[in-house]
């Protein structure tokens, strides 16, 4: 088929804490399972009020990411210019390779955020404080 449609109640909610090898222990919906694509990556991701993805950096991956639900803290940046950021539903940011971020759900109800990556690659994550040692 040239395309596919799907809603988010029929892609399973995965719970990240079953998973050893993959931090953080939160839960997703993982939407490039079912529209499946050979470029980008995109993702579902739910945070309970106090969850966070921590600050990180990817070697070759960008990431785009908008808030569905919830208020977030955000820290973006590369090493050593960091800055903090509000983003409530609505909001879109931008991270590029080797750049540092990081969001924390700092509400009282459960946060969404569609994260869209490209290329869909294998791309666990780099300390963003690492890769300025290697200038």
């Amino acid at each position: 088929m040239e395309y596919e449609v799907v809603h988010t109640d029929e892609v399973p909610l995965t719970d990240l804490s079953e998973i050893d090898e993959i931090p953080p222990d939160l839960q997703i919906r993982a939407i490039d399972d079912f529209l499946p694509s050979e470029h980008i990556q995109l993702k579902l991701w739910y945070f309970e009020p106090g969850e966070e993805i921590q600050y990180h950096a990817h070697a070759e991956q960008e990431e785009l990411y908008f808030v569905l639900e919830g208020e977030f803290s955000l820290k973006l940046g590369r090493s050593g210019e960091e800055e903090y950021v509000e983003a409530e539903p609505g909001t879109f940011w931008m991270a590029r390779p080797e750049v540092g971020h990081g969001h924390r759900n700092v509400g009282d109800e459960e946060g969404v955020i569609l994260a869209i990556g490209a290329p869909s690659v294998d791309d666990p994550g780099l300390d963003p404080h690492e890769l300025d040692e290697d200038e």
